[in-house]
């Protein structure tokens, strides 16, 4: 049996600069962090006792004969990428998918870990995250960018950088006190509202082409300025925050489906409150609406937004990994 543990993401600037068509042609950038929020894939070999070759636990459960039946289509296309067969998979997780926080790339991710555990074999961040985004964006031709995938295998408080040759990942040096500032400064709360990500994506493609872009390359400037704000010692942290409202603002009008009036509304009391900035996290259209507030006025933004669901949480710096390995024998049938 295996078990991995995958963290979310949370991106702070550069969201959209990440996808392909975009970087291919202007390059791109995004801060994100992951934090202490995960998901757990367990597999095992499926003992031949039952009717069905391979089980499958998520939000619903699917027994099937053959890997054409399964209706996952990241479950069905992984384990056709890898040649794996006669599966019992369960997922779980912290938070509630379809959220903004790159939930389903974090499930490939940690499932592709699980498989090539399964086989005893290592894979590293990068192949890990080169396959998931292969399995989504390709396999199952999802829309959507490169960033969450990237954030899942590898984990911390990283810019990462997009272009035609790919991507690299560079982590933010700052010290452990300024971090632990920021994080102390962030605030998370749940909207209540879920979507697929693919399909804001699908429904912002139709914004104006030029004006998206003009967009997305301001979008993609501040992620200099938010870097150099938490690299130099002597910036004011603050900013940080200040900054978040912007690249908002900015993002809302990329297209119609990334924010709702009724985020909107919650958005306004948390500045209303003593909110420096904040942002809709992911796509848009729903899920965990991120703060930054001071220490002294998080009270009355927690009491602004008392009809939310209030979410602490810590930065984390792992990325995806095995955090049980028992390996099992395992012979394959002939036919497969």
């Amino acid at each position: 049996m295996i078990i991995t543990q995958t963290p979310f993401r949370m991106s702070f600037f550069g969201g959209g600069t990440d996808m392909e068509e975009f970087f291919n042609e202007n390059g791109g950038a995004v801060l994100s962090t992951t934090f202490d929020k995960y998901c757990y894939v367990t597999v095992r070999h499926l003992p031949r006792f039952f009717e069905y070759s391979t089980e499958l636990t998520y939000s619903k459960i699917e027994r099937v004969s053959s890997l054409d039946e399964i209706q996952h289509p990241a479950i069905r296309n992984a384990m056709k990428m890898l040649d794996m067969h006669e599966l019992r998979l369960t997922y779980e997780a912290d938070l509630p998918a379809r959220s903004g926080l790159g939930t389903s790339s974090s499930f490939a991710v940690g499932m592709l870990n699980a498989f090539y555990a399964l086989k005893g074999k290592y894979a590293d961040k990068k192949k890990l995250a080169d396959e998931a985004i292969y399995l989504e964006r390709v396999l199952c031709n999802e829309a959507g960018g490169w960033q969450d995938q990237i954030a899942a295998s590898f984990g911390g408080l990283n810019r990462i950088n997009f272009n035609t040759n790919g991507y690299e990942v560079l982590p933010i040096i700052i010290s452990p006190e300024r971090k632990k500032q920021l994080n102390n400064n962030l605030m998370m709360f749940f909207t209540g509202f879920t979507r697929f990500s693919s399909d804001v994506q699908k429904t912002n493609a139709s914004t104006n082409p030029e004006n998206k872009k003009a967009m997305l390359k301001e979008m993609y400037g501040l992620v200099d300025k938010a870097e150099q704000i938490l690299e130099d010692k002597n910036a004011d942290l603050d900013e940080f925050g200040r900054l978040l409202d912007y690249t908002w603002k900015l993002k809302r009008s990329t297209g119609k489906a990334v924010s709702t009036s009724d985020i909107d509304a919650y958005y306004q009391k948390g500045i209303e409150a003593g909110a420096l900035g904040g942002k809709l996290l992911g796509a848009g259209g729903g899920g965990f609406l991120l703060f930054y507030v001071t220490p002294e006025n998080q009270a009355k933004v927690k009491q602004a937004m008392s009809d939310l669901l209030y979410i602490p949480f810590q930065f984390e710096n792992d990325g995806t990994k095995v955090i049980h390995y028992a390996p099992e024998d395992y012979e394959p049938l002939e036919n497969q």
